[in-house]
């Protein structure tokens, strides 16, 4: 199982060397550009969530095609 956490700045090095102490986990950062893209998955999958739940308007493919 793959967890994500987020943890203040402050805190993160003890966290990590509390994980790292565990033979049974694999700890390791992310970059801030890993991060970044983690985010916006996340708000892309609950953008559909709404789509899906008729709370939020679609934009229909052919329009975001043309604009590129």
């Amino acid at each position: 199982m793959k967890v994500i956490l987020d943890i203040k700045d402050s805190k993160a090095a003890f966290v990590m060397e509390l994980l790292s102490s565990f033979s049974f986990v694999k700890a390791r950062p992310l970059s801030d550009e890993n991060a970044v893209l983690v985010d916006e998955i996340k708000e892309a999958v609950e953008d559909l969530k709404l789509v899906r739940q008729g709370k939020l308007k679609a934009r229909p493919a052919r329009d975001l095609i043309n604009e590129l």
